[in-house]
């Protein structure tokens, strides 16, 4: 089959694969209809995130048509349409059991790498580095889905293709860590980045009650999306002298009640700690540009929470005192999809949640690395980059 694979350090290339098999009777295997761009995939794409291999079929969210189960598959069959959460859970551990399946203790099979780092190994995740489990990823023809049973969705009709595919991983990693601030009629919610998640996130506030959202990021195009779809105020960083003071005045001086950072390691910021930041993950000193999350901790009232989606591994300077001083809660994890994934397609068949506005440009597989470049350098108003193999 034709797959996108990872070749080295800013080095994407399509090539034949060999095909997924069943290799456990739990399995199932999937046609591709839809995959897409993660803003997590530049991690190791740039080289932030060790462990890939030259050859290693990269993306993590996806959604197909069923063609092959094992024979203990008993909830999909054979034709079936399904989205599948990007974390690969067991359903059976104690972990799947409290429902945070990122956290499976069953389908990591190298938990020696994820250990000296972590302490305890986390789930496995298609695409994504060695660190979390080496699995094959989705930009590609077919795909193996191991725990069929616990990881496929069946998507109902009238909720098309690329409403479903956003429910992989954009719209669960949002609708988490809006879920994570414990929202109260009256809140106010700040996100930080308006990305696939940032924008999610933003909408999941508002599902959940929140009476004010606003939204920080840089792009023109980005931040009108946060308005028309979220229904978000706007604050574009570049245009402010500080963030932190344009919410105080946003908010009569207390703050946001919940500060969400959507943005990650690879954050763009401004001023001296973000050049200070620059400089030492140039050097790899660090491994993460902290700045939209050194801000949310700055920006969040006393007694508020912060939710963190955006992906961390080593961060310089992190303000442990304001969090401790301030008496904050703070949240975290990677997306517990398969949690929230009913909520989810029930909000798509209403139409209280249609994420697939974030597709703004679609490629044939053999386009990836073109589709990424886009992507990555945001060019052309890209959001994300649809895969159709």
């Amino acid at each position: 089959m034709r797959a996108l694979y990872w070749n080295g350090v800013n080095d994407l290339r399509v090539g034949t694969v060999k095909d997924p098999e069943i290799v456990n009777p739990r399995d199932a295997i999937l046609k591709v209809r839809l995959s897409t761009t993660c803003g997590s995939d530049l991690h190791f794409i740039d080289g932030y995130i060790p462990t890939m291999k030259a050859g290693d079929v990269i993306g993590h969210e996806f959604m197909g048509e069923v063609i092959e189960v094992g024979p203990e598959v008993k909830q999909v069959k054979k034709g079936d349409r399904v989205v599948v959460p990007s974390f690969i859970a067991c359903g059976q551990c104690w972990y799947c059991q409290q429902k945070l399946f990122s956290l499976c203790d069953c389908t990591h099979p190298k938990p020696e790498l994820q250990e000296p780092l972590l302490g305890y190994p986390t789930a496995g995740i298609y695409g994504y580095t060695h660190a979390f489990g080496g699995y094959a990823g989705s930009h590609a023809e077919y795909i193996r889905v191991p725990h069929a049973d616990v990881d496929c969705f069946k998507v109902p009709e009238g909720v098309a293709d690329e409403t479903a595919l956003f429910l992989s991983d954009a719209a669960p990693t949002g609708y988490m860590g809006a879920d994570f601030c414990g929202i109260q009629p009256g809140d106010t919610v700040a996100v930080w980045g308006c990305g696939g998640v940032g924008l999610m996130a933003q909408q999941s506030a508002r599902l959940m009650g929140a009476e004010r959202v606003i939204a920080i990021d840089r792009f023109p195009e980005r931040l009108r999306m946060a308005r028309e779809h979220a229904g978000s105020e706007t604050i574009d960083y570049t245009q402010v002298h500080s963030v932190l003071e344009a919410l105080k005045e946003m908010t009569g001086g207390r703050g946001p009640d919940a500060c969400i950072d959507a943005v990650g390691m690879e954050a763009h910021g401004t001023g001296s700690q973000y050049a200070y930041d620059r400089v030492k993950q140039a050097l790899r000193l660090e491994t993460d540009r902290a700045q939209a999350l050194r801000e949310a901790v700055m920006a969040c009232r006393k007694g508020g929470t912060l939710s963190v989606l955006g992906v961390y591994g080593l961060i310089d300077k992190f303000p442990m005192g304001v969090i401790m001083n301030k008496g904050m809660t703070v949240r975290s994890a990677q997306q517990h999809g398969q949690a929230y994934m009913d909520r989810l397609l029930a909000h798509a068949q209403k139409g209280e949640l249609n994420p697939a506005y974030l597709a703004t440009h679609r490629f044939s597989l053999e386009d990836g690395p073109h589709g990424y470049d886009m992507f990555k350098h945001k060019t052309d108003g890209c959001v994300r980059a649809v895969f159709a193999p």
